[in-house]
């Protein structure tokens, strides 16, 4: 045990400076095999260090001491140890090491959903996801665990805080995945189905060497989302998907494929029909109450195509044209349209008559104008970041030596202007 004192001291000698973490952390790399084989006595270790201070030895030994067994009676001690160490450490230490400080943050998650609480982890990890990060725009191998600990307790709304910056540094292929995948659900829960389809598109249209079972959960529900915004899902994918997603995708999701065709004929009893032979398989994917909001919105359709023909019409007369068991449903389903601004109409309750409306905007309030501006200000900074990106692929020199062989291959006509050789 003396080496591990030693270490001990060393780390309380050597967390000052960025010349001593430095030398610490050779020193930390070195005692790894000696934590991992005393792991389970190393709890009184860590009484001797301040996590605020001794950060990246904190880590190395809060790593090492978790990898053991917990013991039964001591979870909440467990959490409690991991989660003032995310709260107090400094980030600029535990970046040094950041696959140990992944490591023992998903352990934290792990335990965390073992008890059953996923709200105990949810500002815990929150916090880690920011130390990870080394810019609002990196995806940390951290964010899915967020997420997936938001959508278990139902915490939409702390969900979408994190959805809000736009991701332009990834780490891990998966990573994006499930964060994508995740973000999309928790867009569903708070029924922001724009923000939800572009996430999922992400899913859909990423690069996949192998068909994956994120991609073809994504998918699925790509589609009933399509259908609830749009009104139409389109089975042909963008060209820049990946040709093993554009040819099996939609074999793995058949019966969604076919809710799709029945919603183009705009007839309910087609619809529910189709839900009726899927029902077991929308049930297992967990997707029958998405399911069940297509059918409302292909009831908002049929009342918005209404709105197109006529300017008054009958709450009865509704009901019948769009297969509505009553003038009250009719008069329901229309309140919560004009609720949304989705339709512009005013309802008469004395003779049952509902009068539909143009649409007031005239774009012209300062709101208006403040949304598009900062739309316009968002795309100008995208646009920045593509130019940049662009000027880093095309000065890469394993870029430059790649293209070049593809021109030699099939671009005869202009082979003299590709650099025969590299100074690499």
């Amino acid at each position: 045990m003396e080496s591990i004192e030693a270490l001990i001291a060393h780390i309380q000698g050597l967390s000052a400076s960025v010349e001593d973490i430095s030398h610490l952390h050779n020193l930390l790399k070195l005692a790894e095999e000696s934590l991992q084989s005393v792991a389970p006595r190393l709890s009184s270790f860590l009484g001797q260090l301040d996590p605020a201070k001794h950060s990246l030895g904190y880590l190395y030994i809060l790593e090492a001491y978790t990898s053991a067994p917990i013991a039964r009676e001591h979870p909440s001690e467990f959490l409690v140890s991991i989660s003032t160490f995310i709260s107090s450490c400094l980030a600029e230490q535990i970046r040094l090491a950041p696959d140990k400080f992944v490591s023992v943050c998903k352990r934290f998650k792990d335990q965390v959903l073992l008890l059953q609480e996923p709200l105990r982890g949810i500002a815990p990890m929150r916090t880690a996801v920011q130390k990870l990060q080394s810019s609002p725009e990196h995806l940390t191998a951290l964010h899915p665990d967020f997420l997936l600990l938001c959508l278990l307790e139902k915490s939409y709304k702390t969900g979408l805080g994190i959805l809000k910056e736009d991701i332009f540094e990834i780490d891990q292929p998966r990573d994006f995945f499930l964060y994508c995948y995740y973000g999309g659900m928790i867009c569903i829960g708070q029924k922001q189905f724009r923000k939800a389809m572009e996430l999922l598109h992400n899913v859909v249209t990423a690069p996949m060497p192998t068909t994956n079972a994120i991609a073809i959960e994504a998918y699925k529900k790509y589609c009933l989302v399509s259908l609830i915004l749009n009104g139409q899902f389109s089975t042909t994918l963008p060209k820049y998907t990946s040709s093993v997603a554009q040819r099996s995708l939609k074999n793995f999701c058949q019966p969604y494929v076919d809710l799709a065709y029945s919603y183009s004929s705009g007839k309910i009893s087609e619809l529910e029909s189709c839900i009726e032979i899927n029902k077991e398989k929308f049930e297992s994917d967990n997707n029958l109450g998405l399911v069940k909001q297509v059918v409302s919105s292909l009831y908002k359709r049929n009342i918005q195509r209404l709105t197109q023909t006529y300017l008054t019409l009958s709450l009865q007369d509704i009901a019948n044209t769009v297969q509505l068991n009553t003038p009250k449903e009719a008069e329901m389903h229309v309140l919560r349209m004009i609720q949304d601004g989705e339709i512009f109409a005013t309802i008469n309750q004395k003779d049952g008559m509902v009068s539909f409306h143009e649409d007031p905007e005239q774009y012209k309030t300062c709101e208006m104008i403040e949304h598009i501006d900062s739309s316009i200000q968002r795309i100008m900074t995208l646009s920045k970041k593509l130019s940049a990106v662009d000027e880093l692929i095309s000065c890469d020199p394993a870029y430059l030596a790649k293209a070049g062989r593809e021109r030699q291959r099939f671009d005869f006509d202009d082979f003299d202007t590709v650099p025969q050789k590299f100074n690499l």
